[in-house]
């Protein structure tokens, strides 16, 4: 007899699918798989392929840099202003089109969930995962744009690795959180969708954190993780004389806000869909 049936013969509850169990080597290949497959999908019968997720944020940045530079000159002054609004675009592209796509992610692969036994975090991971490679070469394309507006390298770039790294743990606690309560709520993607264009404009994108008038107004801006982000980004690897995240939050102790924000938000985004994912398939 099955494990089901002694299960439940004896009583005993049947668990559903669960969101990391089993071995992490499968849980991680399954992750790397879907994503792989889904990039290479997003540019099936394309006859430009990748270049396409290249070309969406150099227009953005196109219309942005002439509307910012010619008519609307907020950042008269800034150094390497072109540099540091290519690489805002790119880092925020990522989060935004990484979480948004999460949100519906569980939903979008209704048959792979109800048909297949694997852990469940493996699909709004996936979609991370896709991003990132979207995000691996449009980083290549900026470092490459940064070198000719006349950016020297530095042994600083190397920090750019853990800030990203914050952007992507930031990202996956959204993506787990929103992709499971999803199936029950679905008013969560419009709303998302309100909220990212809410952050991209309360983050350093647009304009220089230093163009900021008001002081209050800039610690907080460096509240918002993405925000304080960019702001280091930019410190470290494009213009070490612009204000660094805890020159523009006041103090380095006032960053503790974003940090715990981003742990808090990878922590419960993790719990809520553990305690979802077995349940996720009936609510679909």
């Amino acid at each position: 007899m099955s494990t089901a049936a002694d299960s439940a013969r004896l009583g005993k509850p049947i668990r559903g699918p669960s969101a990391m169990s089993g071995d992490p080597k499968r849980f991680a290949a399954l992750t790397l798989h879907l994503a792989a497959m889904e990039f290479k999908l997003r540019f099936f019968g394309s006859a430009l392929g990748y270049l396409w997720q290249l070309v969406r944020p150099l227009l953005l940045f196109g219309v942005l840099y002439v509307v910012f530079t010619h008519f609307v000159r907020l950042n008269e002054g800034v150094s390497y202003f072109p540099a540091v609004l290519l690489s805002g675009i790119v880092l925020y592209t990522f989060f935004s089109d990484a979480t948004s796509l999460a949100v519906t992610s569980v939903v979008d692969r209704e048959n792979l969930v109800r048909k297949i036994q694997f852990p469940r975090l493996v699909v709004p991971l996936s979609v991370i995962g896709t991003g990132l490679f979207n995000l691996a070469a449009n980083l290549l394309a900026v470092v490459v744009f940064i070198l000719a507006t006349g950016v020297n390298p530095r042994v600083t770039w190397l920090l750019a690795i853990p800030l990203v790294a914050v952007l992507i743990l930031f990202a996956v606690g959204i993506a787990s959180l929103l992709s499971a309560l999803y199936p029950r709520f679905r008013d969560l993607r419009p709303i998302w969708e309100v909220v990212t264009q809410i952050l991209f404009y309360a983050s350093p994108i647009l304009y220089a954190i230093e163009v900021v008038p008001d002081r209050t107004f800039q610690k907080l801006i460096m509240l918002n993780p993405i925000g304080a982000v960019l702001q280091e980004f930019r410190h470290v690897v494009i213009d070490p004389t612009a204000p660094s995240a805890a020159d523009a939050a006041g103090s380095t102790a006032l960053l503790l806000v974003p940090a715990a924000i981003v742990l808090g938000t990878l922590v419960l985004g993790l719990w809520v869909f553990a305690r979802e994912a077995p349940r996720i398939a009936e609510e679909l």
